[in-house]
């Protein structure tokens, strides 16, 4: 596979008009998660010749967006708690915006986004005719179906029919193969669904650091501060290291969230003024956190497909500790990355920590970051993507 990206040559690879180039769109929650997530995959687009739009709401990045040379669409959605008259006007208003902006290619992230982007497009383009193609990015589903119950029988035959409706027409992309076998069995056609192991890391930016010297050692926990993330897990497990008499810190790296799952402000102050615990905040680059930290950690990780937090720290060369859960086993190769552990279980978590010695963290570090370069490096990630936006404008110049 190239390294980066190929020019937009191809027949078909235009929009109608010569020299008009193709415009994609990019249907995003959050302005924060774009600029994190996506950015990589927006620029190579950029350099092969696309136009770029971001739809999404935005908070604290939007000059950042701008400045790359893209088109900002502020939206007054929320990535959760709208209710079902904000779902309504959000569907109205992303309708609204794609008769205005006619994009040859919509890419829907995550599960919000996918559903009522296919809405809206749906509602836009009522006979078809000048409908974009669509790239639906859906995460995070194969660890989060476990629950029990007719109410979450029934939620999850909801979402199949849902998610059968918005992958129509279009591709899927999945970051682990739990997401793609869940799809499949809620009936999406397989030959649809495209996997592409996460979001890209700037391999360049995140090099190989050596590892901090001295005790205490550090673990970090670098996401947002939510109790299904394991959080407080994380804290348990400390303090159980501190009683075994372990000269073992723990920073926390990440803010507090309007997620009704968040630890407030008050609640991480609180763990802040313990001693060995540091509450850092959201840090801008995580880099830091990883001079300081010789090991990072996620005990549960629920609705992603591969945590960037955790190819960040690999690319970094940290061993992980990371819960045995789809995403998290795409990059923790248990006894090679790192350690997987199951969901919740403070006392494994304790015992992993106490488990690597230098050596180990050492050769678990140097294996991360060989992953990283060859399974998931941006470059990569952007064209495989790049190829699956090809396949869609050539689609639609053929239904044309």
């Amino acid at each position: 596979m190239d390294s980066g990206p190929r020019p937009l040559a191809d027949p078909g690879m235009t929009s109608p008009g010569a020299g008009v180039r193709p415009k994609l769109l990019f249907l995003v929650t959050e302005d924060w998660y774009f600029w994190s997530h996506r950015l990589p995959v927006a620029r190579a687009a950029r350099d092969a010749g696309f136009e770029i739009v971001v739809a999404t709401r935005v908070q604290a990045h939007g000059e950042r967006i701008r400045g790359e040379g893209f088109r900002l669409c502020p939206l007054g959605w929320r990535r959760r708690g709208d209710g079902l008259i904000g779902a309504v006007r959000a569907v109205a208003d992303i309708a609204r915006l794609y008769r205005a902006e006619r994009p040859d290619i919509v890419h829907h992230v995550a599960l919000k986004p996918v559903l009522f982007g296919a809405m809206a497009a749906r509602l836009a383009f009522p006979r078809g005719r000048g409908m974009p193609a669509r790239l639906s990015a859906v995460m995070g589903l194969g660890g989060g179906l476990a629950a029990r119950g007719a109410l979450a029988r029934m939620e999850r035959r909801l979402l199949g029919g849902a998610l059968r409706l918005a992958a129509g027409g279009g591709h899927v992309v999945v970051q682990n193969p739990e997401d793609g076998a869940a799809l499949t069995r809620f009936g999406v056609d397989r030959t649809r669904i495209a996997l592409i192991r996460g979001s890209g890391v700037d391999t360049a930016h995140f090099q190989s650091l050596p590892e901090p010297t001295g005790e205490p050692i550090a673990i970090a926990f670098v996401g947002r501060m939510l109790r299904s993330k394991g959080v407080l897990d994380t804290v348990a497990a400390l303090r159980k290291l501190r009683e075994r008499g372990l000269a073992v810190e723990l920073l926390l790296a990440g803010s507090s969230d309007d997620n009704r799952d968040s630890l407030s402000e008050a609640e991480l102050r609180t763990l802040d003024a313990e001693p060995s615990i540091t509450w850092l905040g959201r840090v801008e680059d995580v880099r830091i956190v990883w001079q300081r930290a010789a090991i990072a950690v996620l005990p549960t990780s629920y609705g992603e497909g591969v945590p960037l937090a955790l190819l960040e720290a690999a690319a970094c060369a940290r061993p992980i500790i990371a819960s045995d859960t789809p995403g998290c086993r795409e990059i923790v190769r248990d006894g090679e990355t790192g350690l997987l552990v199951p969901p919740h279980d403070v006392d494994a978590l304790a015992d992993a920590v106490a488990a690597l010695d230098p050596a180990l963290r050492r050769a678990m570090g140097a294996a991360g970051r060989t992953l990283v370069e060859r399974d998931f490096a941006a470059p990569l990630i952007a064209e495989q993507t790049l190829a699956l936006y090809r396949d869609l404008l050539r689609a639609r110049a053929d239904r044309r």
